[in-house]
């Protein structure tokens, strides 16, 4: 048909376009010049392969693996036994794909049941509703010594509301992190959410003790899946990629305290954050960044009004979302949840 469109003088991309098939696709069909493939289109109705089981065939199949003899073993040992008598029914895949289609391919046995993995999906829409936090390893003088920097972040503003410094990872110095982070952002009665890694300080009981003292709700990444907390990693590469980020090992506990302390002044205060649209976390996390973008674009606006040819659209666009996700491509289209 669309050789026939084209002879008579249509285009090509038109007559693709009537029967739903892209010019791509048209072209993979034609081989050899004008030699045509068969509709490769999924509605089209094609022939029943003659390798196809029969229905007979799969009834004898769901047989044999129901039978008293094999109900108990999987097609992979069923196959096998069946080869040593001298008789094959088909294969060990075709086994699995007719039991599954006879919805009797379950787990057996006395294991446990294979766990769902944990969905790792939270909603911010303002400051304080979601938490990341993480722990990295700063070197000290002394070779194979390290100090630790405790550091947590809030997703929606990625402000860092609390962090320390110390020469070791324990649950109980996280504990003591949360809670001085909590209040300095006045949490008593709010809903928070608190992301991290399967680090045994954050899964150590005291910290889960503290969290749930606090009503706070402890999430963890997925086990064996390294960016599940991208927000404390990311900011963690901000950190170490820094211009004045010391070349040489930390001196003391003290030289990597003050370090950090001042990395945390210019990142809360004044770095322009390329995922909020050039504000600080700082002006998000107090709720003055959308006077500041309100006031760029009206810059933005005048210029262009000063001149228009320079402006072949619109302008910059400065609006910033409302939501922030933490690990969103975790769920399915239509299941996500907003955590308030």
């Amino acid at each position: 048909m669309i050789r026939e469109a084209t002879e008579a003088g249509c285009r090509l991309e038109k007559a693709c376009n009537e029967l739903g098939v892209s010019v791509r696709t048209f072209q993979r069909w034609v081989r050899d010049g004008d030699a045509v493939c068969a509709d490769g289109r999924t509605t089209t109705v094609r022939p029943q392969p003659p390798h196809k089981l029969s229905e007979a065939e799969r009834q004898q199949i769901l047989e044999v693996a129901n039978s008293a003899e094999f109900a108990s073993l999987p097609p992979s040992q069923i196959v096998p036994r069946l080869a040593d008598r001298g008789v094959y029914l088909a294969s060990e895949s075709s086994f699995y794909r007719v039991l599954r289609s006879a919805s009797q391919q379950h787990h057996r046995g006395r294991a446990r049941k294979p766990s769902a993995r944990v969905v790792t999906s939270h909603c911010a829409t303002g400051p304080n509703q979601v938490w990341s936090w993480d722990i990295t390893w700063m070197p000290a003088a002394v070779k194979g010594q390290y100090y630790y920097w405790y550091m947590m972040l809030d997703v929606f503003s990625r402000k860092i509301v609390g962090h320390e410094v110390h020469d070791a990872e324990s649950a109980e110095l996280a504990a003591l992190l949360m809670r001085r982070a909590s209040l300095a952002e006045g949490l008593a009665g709010r809903r928070l959410v608190l992301h991290s890694d399967n680090g045994s300080p954050m899964k150590g009981a005291t910290m889960l003790a503290t969290l749930e003292n606090l009503g706070v709700m402890a999430s963890f990444s997925r086990p064996r899946v390294s960016n599940d907390n991208p927000f404390a990693e990311s900011l963690f590469r901000t950190c170490k990629y820094r211009p004045d980020y010391p070349r040489r090992p930390f001196g003391s506990i003290d030289e990597a305290r003050a370090w950090t302390q001042q990395f945390v002044r210019w990142y809360n205060h004044e770095h322009k954050h390329s995922g909020l649209k050039f504000v600080t976390p700082a002006q998000r996390h107090n709720g003055v960044a959308a006077t500041v973008l309100a006031q760029r674009e009206a810059v933005y606006a005048e210029a262009r009004q000063r001149n228009p040819r320079r402006w072949s659209r619109s302008t910059r666009n400065w609006e910033l979302k409302d939501e922030v996700w933490l690990n969103p491509e975790r769920m399915q289209p239509g299941e996500l949840k907003q955590v308030a």
